[in-house]
C-alpha cells in the first residue's frame, strides 16, 4: 500500500518532540524523540514513498490534545483521530491486544503473545513492539520482561520508566 499524502506535524513537549502523521485513513505515525529532524527521517524509512505536507487543523488540534494530556496524565490519551497503523497481520494483532492495556497496568511479551494466540512467539511480540508506529497511542511502553522487569524501549528506557511511573501515579 503506497501512501501518496501524509499531513506531518512535530512539536516540542515534555518527552522531548512529538512528530504526528496522518492520511486520509487516519493516524499514522506518532513518534516521541529528541531532535526533530531525526523524527523526520525516522517518518521517511516507515513511508519512502510519501508525499509530506503540512498538517491540517485537526491534525494539529490532535497533537496538542496529545501534548496537553502529556502534561497532565488522566486515563487514556486522546486520539480525535482513528488510527491507521502500517504492519502485518501479526503486528496488527500485537499492536490490538496492546490497546487492551489500561494506564497503570503492564503485562509480559509473553503475556502478549498467549493473546494473540502465540504463546511462543514472545521475540515476535517484541519485535512488532518495537516497530509500532503509534508510541503512546499503542502503548508498547507497558510491556514489560517476564520478571518485570524495564527491557528495551524503541523511544528510550528513560520515556518508558517515566511514562510507566506517572500511569502509575494514575492509579495510586
Amino acid at each position: 500500500m503506497s501512501i501518496c499524502h501524509l499531513q506531518v506535524s512535530c512539536q516540542p513537549c515534555r518527552l522531548g518532540w512529538l512528530l504526528i502523521a496522518a492520511d486520509q485513513q487516519g493516524l499514522r505515525a506518532l513518534l516521541p524523540g529528541d531532535d526533530p529532524q531525526a523524527l523526520r527521517e525516522d517518518l521517511h524509512q516507515r513511508f519512502p514513498k510519501a508525499e509530506l505536507q503540512p498538517a491540517g487543523p485537526d491534525l494539529e488540534e490532535c497533537l496538542a490534545n496529545i501534548c496537553h494530556w502529556l502534561e497532565k496524565p488522566c486515563g487514556e490519551i486522546p486520539a480525535s483521530l482513528p488510527l491507521a497503523p502500517t504492519g502485518t497481520a501479526f503486528q496488527q494483532r500485537v499492536w490490538q491486544a496492546l490497546r487492551n492495556i489500561r494506564a497503570g497496568q503492564h503485562c509480559s511479551y509473553r503475556d502478549v503473545a498467549h493473546a494473540v494466540g502465540q504463546p511462543t512467539a514472545s521475540r515476535a511480540v517484541a519485535r512488532a513492539c518495537a516497530a509500532n508506529p503509534l508510541a503512546l497511542l499503542i502503548p508498547c511502553h507497558r510491556v514489560l520482561r517476564s520478571d518485570g522487569g524495564i527491557s528495551g524501549y524503541r523511544w528510550g528506557v528513560e520515556r518508558k520508566r517515566a511514562l510507566l511511573a506517572e500511569e502509575q501515579q494514575l492509579n495510586a
